[in-house]
């Protein structure tokens, strides 16, 4: 009996992992394999832009960031963006990341790349 309600506590647990997975691959974002030219807008906090215009084979923002040494991370977070420090512990002030006009949804890294896309990253205090 006892064999039995693991087996069924096994099974149970892989069924479970299955559902996760069919959901994770049903609704990821979709990639674009191929050349492709973004522009990165950087609002600075004195509220001066900056236009970034990259090409990339990257399927996705986070390497593109790298590449172009655009960003610099702290614990996994985005902390300073074109040389500028936001500094949440000073005045709660993160950067924001935009895709087109849309407060984006995903980490950078998730984030895929189609070519003509537009992100910003926006210097914001506070909520």
């Amino acid at each position: 009996m006892k064999n039995k309600k693991q087996i069924l506590a096994v099974v149970a647990f892989v069924a479970v992992i299955a559902l996760f997975a069919g959901v994770y691959f049903a609704t990821r974002p979709e990639t674009a394999a191929g050349s492709k030219t973004v522009t990165i807008t950087v609002v600075h906090k004195d509220g001066s832009e900056k236009v970034f215009t990259c090409h990339t084979d990257e399927e996705f923002l986070g390497p593109v960031l790298a590449a172009e040494n655009l960003v610099e991370l702290q614990d996994g977070m985005v902390t300073v963006v074109d040389g500028e420090l936001a500094d949440w512990n000073a005045d709660q002030s993160y950067w924001a990341l935009y895709v087109g006009e849309e407060y984006a949804t995903l980490g950078a890294d998730e984030q895929p790349v189609n070519d003509g896309d537009s992100f910003k990253w926006v210097y914001t205090v506070g909520f």
